[in-house]
């Protein structure tokens, strides 16, 4: 079984309602019946009604709700809760109903805050800042967490590496440069979630040019400390580097160049020093090795929140629906 088919058979387990804030984009409703019809979720859509009869034409919605946030019920109580969650911020009522009324991921946001909903999904029309900064302001980091990252869930097919083909890679789409302490946190993070949603022992490969000291410069620095931050700090995990791709995947290769590795030649969740080579990473995968990408998804939120690809189809939106409701199955 595919590991999406496993991830879809968990979430029909225990059904979670997830919010899809981009009505104005057609994918966003294809996903939505994609889901429903598969019995993953429940699905809200936020639109007004013009937004829907332009973009869900043809389209069979029973069982989706949609609500239009302009004439909610509970705009105002959604209204009040972020003018008392941000008013240390300078949060006015006036700006408030301005976002809540017309920046339907604000919108979408609270209603998690308010247990109205248990995760969101978007992206697909919007950049990674309007999706998170909701997120970051008004359900904030789950605790014990040090950052809010994203890991992609790739599906390698035919790959006989990592875990029958399935490989976490972080960090390819939020932290840009990060510092060797914010790489050991990824990587803890992304073990974590190797492990929740694949079911099986994560073991971290640092990526790195260089394998165990066979090249020397600042970056391989950076990968070397935070192997040893990450070693000391989440001793739960097994995690090692730095370590080049081959060597962490490839197990004979792993041999020669980290002999006593416990990760090189196995690892399954790939860690890239900076957002220039995970992000460039995953493409490279998802589109010369044909496999499936399911991400951005962000690890660290109190609640998930997670970010498409503007290049997502609606049967990714689908696919990220699930693993979003398996997700808020572990909150």
């Amino acid at each position: 079984m595919a590991f999406i088919d496993v991830i879809k058979a968990k979430a029909k387990e225990d059904l979670k309602t997830i919010v899809l804030p981009e009505g104005m984009d057609r994918r966003t409703w294809e996903g939505a019946v994609g889901a429903r019809d598969e019995g993953t979720a429940k699905l809200i859509v936020l639109a007004s009604p013009e937004e829907m009869e332009k973009n869900a034409e043809g389209l069979d919605l029973h069982d989706i709700t949609v609500i239009d946030p302009k004439t909610s019920p509970k705009k105002q109580a959604y209204i009040d809760l972020l003018v008392e969650l941000r008013k240390a911020k300078g949060m006015t009522p006036e700006e408030a109903e301005r976002l809540v009324l017309n920046d339907y991921t604000y919108f979408g946001t609270l209603m998690i805050k308010s247990g109205d909903a248990d995760g969101l999904v978007s992206g697909a029309c919007h950049s990674t800042a309007n999706t998170l900064r909701p997120a970051l302001q008004i359900i904030k980091t789950k605790p014990g967490v040090k950052l809010v990252s994203s890991f992609f869930l790739m599906e390698v097919p035919g790959c006989e590496y990592g875990c029958n083909g399935t490989f976490v890679f972080a960090d390819c789409g939020l932290e840009q440069n990060p510092t060797p302490e914010k790489l050991a946190a990824i990587a803890a993070s992304s073990a974590e979630s190797f492990k929740k949603m694949v079911g099986e022992e994560p073991l971290v490969a640092m990526l790195s040019h260089s394998s165990k000291g066979s090249a020397k410069h600042d970056d391989v620095t950076k990968v070397v400390e935070a192997v040893a931050i990450a070693k000391e700090q989440y001793p739960e995990y097994m995690i090692d580097g730095e370590l080049q791709l081959d060597a962490a995947i490839v197990p004979e290769v792993g041999r020669s160049k980290a002999p006593g590795s416990p990760v090189a030649g196995r690892a399954n969740v790939l860690v890239f020093p900076d957002l220039d080579a995970g992000n460039i990473g995953y493409k490279l995968v998802q589109r010369l090795a044909k496999a499936e990408a399911y991400g951005p998804i962000c690890q660290g939120i109190a609640a998930p929140v997670n970010d498409l690809s503007r290049g997502c189809s609606s049967e990714d939106i689908t696919g990220v629906i699930a693993i979003t409701a398996v997700q808020a199955q572990e909150q």
